[in-house]
């Protein structure tokens, strides 16, 4: 590489030099970015057909509804983050950078952020569904059950997906601000679409049916598992790190379009292990 050209990490400002969100450690970045565009695009399909379903039976209601449920929420953000990230990784095979290292700096922040939520708020969905809100009777139709499983299971394994595949750092600490500001936010949506339309989203968020007190303990009981599912995500991805690169060398699968120099110095920093947790 000429000497005049400037490093990956200095083109890039720091920002993820070595092409994390990008890459995977075991795959290479094609089948990365079709398996991310296949579970993007089986996201988006389940949402739709449900809409869908919903218009040809009479329930078009349900759909507008649908907005005001952090399940449905959460779900749109899984469809959204793995097309992004498949068009990232997409972007890094065909030309050896991935388009998020070009966008400005506070979108790749941003980015970086949504993946910790993508790694969080999926966890906190499945428990809260299946410990408090599945009928007990079972659902009444296999469409019910399909649905329910995709965005109430199935949710938790894309979650872990990205945990596990991709060559992502461990969870940044501040990373915790957004994700219970988000939740806040959340919370202030449950209680306008009351306020505007009667409803609550959810029977534990019903000062009607239950005391002040017990809501309250409610929402810091999610709010304490958001917590700690964060410190799980960023501890699992830590070890991930630790096996994979430090016990079985596999430092990740890069396009043939890259700069292998300039990657291959900054990696050599990263693969210190004692490093790791300490961004």
């Amino acid at each position: 590489m000429a000497i005049w050209r400037p490093s990956p990490a200095a083109r890039d400002g720091g920002f993820d030099p070595t092409y994390r969100f990008a890459t995977s450690w075991v795959f290479t970045p094609a089948v990365l970015f079709f398996a991310r565009a296949l579970l993007s695009l089986y996201a988006f399909a389940t949402i739709f057909y449900i809409f869908g379903w919903n218009g040809t039976h009479g329930r078009g209601v349900d759909t507008g509804r649908s907005f005001s449920y952090f399940t449905q929420l959460t779900y749109w953000g899984l469809a959204f983050y793995y097309a992004f990230a498949a068009l990232h990784t997409g972007s890094y095979w065909l030309t050896g950078r991935p388009l998020l290292n070009r966008w400005w700096g506070p979108l790749r922040w941003a980015h970086s952020a949504f993946y910790s939520t993508i790694v969080i708020y999926p966890f906190i969905v499945t428990a809260v569904f299946w410990a408090l809100l599945a009928p007990e009777g079972g659902f009444p139709s296999t469409k019910e059950l399909w649905s329910n499983i995709s965005q109430h299971a199935l949710n938790s394994a894309y979650a872990l997906f990205e945990i596990i595949f991709p060559r992502t750092e461990p969870l940044p600490f501040i990373h915790i601000i957004p994700v219970v500001i988000i939740l806040a936010l959340y919370l202030a949506l449950a209680y306008v679409t009351h306020a505007l339309q009667g409803w609550y989203t959810y029977d534990f968020l019903d000062l009607g049916e239950h005391s002040s007190g017990v809501v309250a303990g409610y929402i810091i009981g999610i709010l304490v598992a958001s917590i700690i599912v964060f410190l799980i995500a960023r501890y699992l991805i830590m070890l991930r790190l630790w096996l994979t690169e430090k016990k079985l060398g596999m430092t990740g699968k890069f396009s043939d379009r890259d700069q292998p120099g300039a990657r291959d110095e900054e990696m050599n920093k990263h693969v210190q292990m004692h490093n790791i947790g300490t961004k």
